[in-house]
């Protein structure tokens, strides 16, 4: 393990560049930053989802989707480094069949929300949406692991399922979206 941050502010970052892990510096704009920046947010939002009331096995999952995601950022903060292998996103797929096994199909859209853990959930979604964006900026001109691309896709897709799970957990079905229920403003489905 590296060394250990023992001094919070060090004043190198106070002209708006920061260091990356390889030792190199780059405008705190840059799409790399912008890309950690979401990764670690997204992480956050996976500490506020861990704070609610899950099942066991869920919660274990997103454990270790929580030091997987800080191997994401590290492999992004270290130019041509790749933290995220094959096995990473084979897990999340068996991650997927094995908690949608058990959920109804969907014959509707979703709304997110429903219990609070599945409003987080859908955070969490949106949230991954967003860090999978800036990965993808970020290759159109340096290069990015595939992988890590595909994992984030991955994990996007089995927040929307833990999203599900979680209403069920709380007693809840899904929240499904009607069309135009508001087109009269009664609140009402239209027709």
């Amino acid at each position: 393990m590296g060394h250990r941050l023992s001094k919070i502010y060090t004043r190198t970052g106070d002209a708006g560049e920061t260091g990356l892990g390889d030792g190199s510096r780059v405008p705190k704009e840059s799409a790399r930053i912008r890309a950690i920046g979401d990764i670690d947010e997204l992480n956050s939002m996976l500490g506020l989802l861990l704070a609610e009331d899950l099942p066991a096995p869920i919660r274990e999952a997103l454990e270790g989707v929580q030091h997987d995601l800080f191997d994401l950022g590290g492999e992004v903060s270290i130019p041509g480094r790749e933290a995220i292998a094959d096995s990473h996103v084979v897990r999340l797929e068996a991650l997927l069949d094995k908690f949608n096994a058990d959920l109804p199909p969907l014959k509707e859209f979703i709304l997110p929300g429903g219990s609070r853990a599945a409003a987080c959930a859908h955070l969490v979604r949106t949230v991954c949406r967003r860090a999978e964006r800036s990965l993808v900026a970020l290759a159109r001109t340096e290069p990015v692991s595939e992988r890590s691309r595909q994992y984030l896709n991955r994990l996007s897709d089995l927040a929307f399922v833990i999203g599900r799970l979680a209403n069920r957990h709380a007693g809840r079905g899904d929240v499904l979206w009607q069309p135009g229920r508001n087109a009269d403003g009664s609140g009402k489905p239209a027709g």
